[in-house]
């Protein structure tokens, strides 16, 4: 299964991350619409998408604005959206409000259900994050692999089952260790409080994503904190391509 990193920032984007987007291009399948959207069509193998989005904060869902060329050429037939009807609410009231966005793209939008069936036999399951205004995050299971993909979370041992022995893990990381103070405030997650929590969950492999927009040096979380708790560990970086 082959898995793209389209954008592993949060907040805004920096010269060298765009944010929120993990794809799946060989089954349409898509986390999160941030401002790396728009190198969905680049990757993109079929002409349906279908796009599960963890909430409405604009760096998860702004690039929803960029898919209206792809829709309107017929690169793309059919974009489904799946999320709780909140996140669709300020999606239509307000990021494709007249005065902002006045051609509203053609999605489907479809409320999260517990299952839903994704291409070569997937099911996608969702949970809440605890995260101000809340945040969903999503689990799939095929046969033989399976996916996690968790962004804007403090982590309170709520989603430690949920997770449980997926090959990958891709959790947000926004701040490292010394920055810990910020992380209930914000709702966000730091170096060793993820790391355990892959090693509680005995997931195969870590990819840590969602860095703050103000670290731009290769090193933004203290990698080595992470493997030393859980050593299959990786900063994720746009563009990065995982197969597992």
């Amino acid at each position: 299964m082959r898995v793209v990193l389209l954008g592993t920032g949060g907040y805004h984007p920096n010269e060298r991350r765009h944010t929120a987007c993990v794809m799946f291009p060989e089954l349409g399948l898509i986390f999160d619409a941030g401002s790396s959207f728009f190198r969905v069509p680049e990757y993109l193998q079929t002409d349906e998408v279908d796009i599960f989005l963890s909430h409405a904060h604009l760096d998860h869902i702004c690039g929803l604005t960029f898919f209206l060329h792809p829709l309107l050429s017929g690169k793309v037939k059919q974009a489904r959206l799946h999320g709780l009807p909140r996140t669709f609410s300020a999606i239509q009231n307000h990021l494709f409000a007249e005065d902002v966005f006045p051609l509203m793209p053609e999605y489907e939008y479809i409320p999260l259900e517990p299952k839903v069936a994704v291409p070569q036999g997937g099911i996608v399951r969702h949970c809440s994050m605890q995260h101000p205004g809340g945040s969903t995050g999503f689990r799939v299971d095929w046969s033989g692999c399976s996916f996690a993909y968790i962004t804007d979370s403090f982590i309170n041992g709520s989603y430690t089952e949920f997770i449980r022995g997926v090959d990958l893990l891709v959790h947000e990381c926004y701040f490292p260790d010394d920055m810990v103070e910020w992380c209930e405030k914000t709702g966000h997650s730091h170096t060793t409080l993820v790391a355990n929590l892959a090693k509680e969950a005995n997931v195969g492999q870590l990819l840590l994503t969602h860095i703050d927009p103000n670290r731009t040096d290769d090193d933004p979380i203290d990698i080595k904190v992470a493997k030393k708790i859980f050593p299959n560990t990786q900063v994720a970086e746009d563009g990065m391509e995982i197969n597992f």
